[in-house]
């Protein structure tokens, strides 16, 4: 007979835990307030988040073992440094390195491909090697290339030195993290738990965005912060900011030392004994794991849905890479200076929809419940689409002006385009709610046990593709729908886009019979 499973924390344990999360919640609060110089209000918004998520996640995973939670810490540190870099890569390829903003949205999409590419790669690789050793390479090549992007003076050294390190650094910690959140729960912790990981997700980027506007804000309007080893650009701080936090996940994956939900060891590998592991026999394990993962006949299906998916996933790389640009011509240098705060509306309301809708459809396949999710994204884009005029009333009267002049802190002309990118946001953050934790839910709930790195790094593609299809769309529409300079017509730049975004879950439903497959514990 089986043993029993270890019974459930006690409420002395649970008060302590709480007690814990509060003091460091108050902590990242404090930091955020004064350290950063973000403001009261993100220093309330990312504390509090903070503590809402912690005290959902001890709620509801009781028992689970200790490195699911080092995980949900190297997940909040990686998202939080890695967004950073997001979204100020385009801003960093045009006015460090001199390219032009088409150029620009270009070298941002070839740079989804090398992820892409690496992503599909770095599954299989931590499958052989593990996932700390996995976590410490991609986080020590992520540092080292940042490193060089800040302090390199050639474009094309800190282009080829630093953008494809970066890319491959960040490639391998995609997966593992994915994996591992898999790997220590058990199939009906598993909704609730991707509810947390894809929650802590958007905590990193709700804090990602505050950071980005605060150390804007230390520019006062210009090109460069003054710091103490001299002048440097907005780009280049932002660029040493994140690669603080990546160093301080260094010492937490020593902490990652745990048992699965079954018992059994995987932060340092489930199979080969690592220690006597020889690189070539690793590079060897990989190949092999990766060609099982070609010659499984899901692999197709899976690869389909997730193609399929990269359509939805459109949204998150409008947030990073073409938001800051579309509200800089629109509404001057000021106006762009913002777009870290616009996007973090939707990181504050996923931490609150996310584990809400987790709990409410845990019992309900993946498959459906992204279709559902799929359909309200795509109706978001409404809202950018009509005209600002439609709007003015709304933002004239006590709702606009709260968000206009209290949110945004926006002395001009109290224009509609920020109500109408923040309508926009609240729609699509309910739709993703419903649909992008099941999406790594569903790679990793197919993977045959051994492979779930394999899998889990498929889950990452459909972002990376996302990324890839807005750096060539987008130089085109903004070159054509919203120029520098001369008239513009975004109203048709934004119905193109809500018209691939909906293209998503309509594929969906007429493949269905085709790419779906059976999901664990679902089905």
């Amino acid at each position: 007979m089986p043993d029993s499973p270890p019974a459930p924390s006690s409420l002395k344990q649970t008060i302590l835990r709480g007690a814990v999360l509060a003091l460091f919640c108050w902590a990242v609060g404090w930091l955020a307030m004064y350290k950063l110089a973000l403001g009261v209000v993100a220093g309330w918004v990312i504390g509090g988040a903070t503590f809402g998520i912690g005290l959902y996640a001890i709620a509801n995973l009781k028992g689970a073992p200790a490195g699911l939670w080092v995980t949900f810490g190297l997940k909040l540190l990686s998202v939080t440094c890695y967004k950073i870099l997001m979204v100020v890569m385009v801003s960093y390829l045009s006015k460090d390195c001199g390219m032009s903003a088409a150029n620009a949205q270009y070298a941002y999409a070839v740079f989804g491909f090398m992820m892409s590419c690496c992503t599909l790669l770095a599954g299989s690789i931590t499958d052989a090697i593990g996932l700390r050793r996995t976590l410490t390479l991609g986080v020590s090549l992520a540092v080292l290339a940042r490193v060089i992007m800040i302090s390199a003076s050639n474009p094309w050294i800190a282009l080829t030195a630093g953008l494809v390190p970066v890319a491959v650094g960040e490639a391998l910690c995609t997966p593992v993290l994915v994996a591992a959140t898999r790997k220590f729960s058990t199939a009906e912790q598993r909704s609730v738990a991707f509810s947390v990981f894809y929650a802590l997700l958007n905590l990193g980027f709700l804090a990602a965005y505050f950071i980005f506007d605060g150390v804007k804000g230390l520019s006062n309007g210009g090109m460069t912060i003054h710091t103490w080893v001299g002048d440097h650009s907005v780009q280049r701080v932002l660029f040493a900011v994140s690669a603080g936090i990546e160093v301080v996940m260094l010492p937490v994956l020593l902490l990652l030392r745990e048992r699965d939900a079954l018992g059994e060891d995987v932060a340092e590998g489930a199979s080969a004994p690592m220690q006597r592991m020889t690189a070539g026999e690793a590079v060897a394990k990989s190949a092999r794991l990766f060609s099982k993962l070609l010659s499984h006949p899901g692999f197709p299906r899976l690869l389909m849905f997730l193609a399929v998916i990269g359509l939805l996933k459109i949204v998150f790389s409008i947030m990073d890479g073409v938001l800051p640009t579309f509200l800089e011509r629109e509404l001057g240098a000021e106006g762009g200076a913002r777009a870290g705060r616009a996007n973090a509306v939707n990181s504050v309301l996923i931490l609150i929809l996310a584990p809400i809708a987790g709990i409410l459809t845990r019992k309900i396949p993946a498959y459906p419940m992204v279709i559902f999710g799929g359909f309200i994204t795509a109706l978001s884009f409404v809202f950018l689409a009509l005209p600002s005029s439609f709007f003015q009333g709304l933002a004239d009267g006590p709702l606009g002006q709260a968000v206009i002049r209290g949110y945004f802190a926006w002395q001009g002309t109290a224009h509609p385009l920020f109500l109408m990118v923040v309508l926009w946001q609240v729609v699509f953050s309910i739709g993703e709610a419903f649909y992008s934790p099941r999406v790594y839910e569903y790679a990793v709930s197919i993977a045959p046990r051994g492979q779930e790195a394999s899998y889990a790094a498929l889950s990452a593609v459909p972002l990376i593709l996302g990324k890839i299809t807005t750096g060539t769309v987008f130089a085109w529409l903004l070159t054509s729908y919203c120029p520098e300079t001369g008239p513009r017509d975004t109203a048709t730049m934004w119905s193109i886009v809500g018209g691939l975004v909906l293209m998503a879950p309509l594929l969906l439903l007429v493949l269905r019979p085709f790419i779906r497959m059976k999901e664990e514990g679902k089905e």
